[in-house]
């Protein structure tokens, strides 16, 4: 039964870092969302920055920038082929480079494990996006907190219904440490008809302490050309259309 993602997020104070990938209620488009949390200082401070390519997340103040690692990184990549990469971390470039050289997204990932920020071991999750609107999700865990084992989770959605996608987060919720997402994706309905409408209300749901950075993507399937929305805690959202 598919859930609804706002009253969801609403319920959360914390699911870290989210992805949501899905199909326009029109047909028309592939629908593409990721967001960002934080609970430290380190981590609040970040916004989304369109690249040519995609978004990469960067310090808002850089003189309160402490650690850089595990939190600054391309959280999306679009290829010249129309694929579109999403994930939690640099996770995207080696999703690239495999794809690039001629792989399927899971082969890189199978070099790749949970960050190393025990003992929360936060999982590598990520999105894959095909021209034609099919897509595939993912999640690196340990198994149970246990760093000793790695568990990969692939999901692929090969004819994804028109107004439903799926969604997946780092964290069932907030605790200490914090509790690995676990399961399948969720399933969810996609009801706004525009990145704008879908934007302001994921952006409203999310906990107004943690949340970060938002973005969302609706990418034609005809042609490809797309629509991107970024809101910032720090700072303006920006709007753009791209073919």
């Amino acid at each position: 039964m598919r859930q609804d993602l706002c009253a969801l997020l609403r319920g959360n104070s914390y699911p870290g870092r989210g992805i949501l990938l899905g199909r326009s209620e029109d047909n028309t488009r592939a629908v593409i969302a990721y967001f960002i949390m934080g609970r430290s200082e380190n981590s609040r401070n970040r916004i989304f920055e369109e690249t040519a390519d995609g978004i990469r997340t960067r310090a808002f103040d850089e003189s309160k920038m402490t650690d850089p690692s595990l939190i600054i990184y391309h959280p999306v990549r679009r290829l010249e082929s129309g694929v579109t990469i999403v994930t939690n971390g640099d996770h995207t470039d080696t999703i690239r480079d495999g794809m690039t050289a001629g792989h399927c997204y899971r082969h890189g990932l199978h070099s790749r494990t949970f960050e190393p920020d025990g003992p929360n071991w936060t999982p590598r999750i990520s999105g894959v996006v095909l021209p034609d609107g099919k897509y595939a999700m993912s999640i690196l865990k340990s198994l149970d907190g246990d760093p000793a084992c790695c568990c990969r989770y692939f999901f692929e959605y090969e004819n994804p219904p028109a107004g439903a996608g799926h969604f997946i987060s780092t964290y069932q919720g907030d605790g200490n440490p914090l509790p690995s997402f676990a399961g399948e994706p969720i399933p969810v309905s996609l009801a706004a008809g525009s990145p704008e409408e879908l934007a302001r209300a994921l952006w409203e749901s999310l906990n107004k302490d943690n949340k970060v950075s938002l973005f969302v993507r609706y990418i034609a399937l005809e042609g490809g050309a797309h629509q991107t929305v970024i809101i910032n805690k720090h700072g303006e959202g920006n709007h753009g259309t791209q073919p």
